[in-house]
């Protein structure tokens, strides 16, 4: 599949973020988690024209610090901000709401769109959201623990670390190839500040305040976010399904493209 034209949007004081537009109708933002090199087309390369297809018009964003977009080294990319960043994306995009669909980081600064711009949030796609645990927790997960040896080890960025990280990603079988050298070159240019200063907080106790649908997805095997997380969703929020997979990881929309697709195009168009 082709990668569609590319756009800019000032965002925060001088600061563009890099994004793709595709399809027509009511907006859908699609936002990528925070694994070293990622972008928003690399993890959604698979889904997006579905959507599009589907009747919406999709923009997949590369969030600050990551991708196409703006990396100072002197900033602090915290969670708020990033939140903020969508915004004025929306904004700069000429949506007033959109659905929001995110996985792992991109699945928490969904939420925290949803909590802080109730209004302009349709609905929400999560899948193994981060933000529903205490930092000690995703600390002790396997996937994480690699991440932060992928990146701060005395080696620093390597193709076949890379590699290691991401078969972790999956339950079984590999990430593509040209997926990993391109996160790989990505990777090596983004300032150490990216991971350091995002500060996650948990957001357990404000699922509660959520406004609009929800739909979850899990992977029983993830490495990354704890499993435990899919009950979370599904009893905190006061609208939401929740569907686990067996035999899946981390990133439910590569694994279970097919299904992914299907039931994310139904719950968005769903009155």
């Amino acid at each position: 599949m082709s990668t569609p034209e590319s756009h800019f949007a000032e965002v925060q004081d001088g600061l563009k973020m890099h994004y793709h537009a595709l399809g027509e109708g009511p907006a859908v933002v699609m936002v990528h988690g925070s694994g070293p090199g990622a972008s928003g087309w690399s993890n959604f390369r698979h889904n997006a024209q579905a959507l599009a297809d589907g009747g919406f018009r999709v923009l997949v964003p590369d969030l600050l610090g990551y991708g196409r977009s703006s990396m100072p080294a002197d900033y602090e990319y915290r969670f708020e901000r990033h939140v903020d960043a969508l915004a004025r994306l929306l904004d700069a995009a000429g949506a007033p709401e959109a659905a929001l669909v995110g996985n792992s980081l991109g699945g928490a600064l969904c939420i925290g769109f949803a909590l802080t711009h109730p209004g302009r949030t349709r609905k929400l796609v999560l899948m193994a959201p981060g933000g529903l645990e205490e930092r000690e927790t995703y600390m002790k997960m396997r996937g994480i623990r690699a991440m932060l040896r992928t990146v701060y080890g005395e080696d620093g960025i390597t193709l076949d670390g890379m590699r290691r990280l991401f078969g972790l990603q999956v339950h079984e079988g590999k990430v593509a190839e040209d997926v990993i050298e391109e996160r790989t070159k990505v990777a090596l240019t983004q300032p150490r500040a990216v991971f350091e200063t995002v500060g996650v907080p948990n957001l357990t106790a404000r699922l509660g305040e959520l406004s609009c649908p929800v739909l979850g997805f899990w992977g029983a095997d993830d490495q990354f976010c704890p499993v435990s997380g899919a009950t979370t969703l599904a009893t905190g929020c006061l609208d939401a399904e929740v569907v686990l997979f067996s035999r899946c990881g981390h990133w439910v929309m590569v694994e279970r493209t097919e299904t992914f697709n299907r039931r994310t195009v139904e719950f968005l168009c769903a009155p």
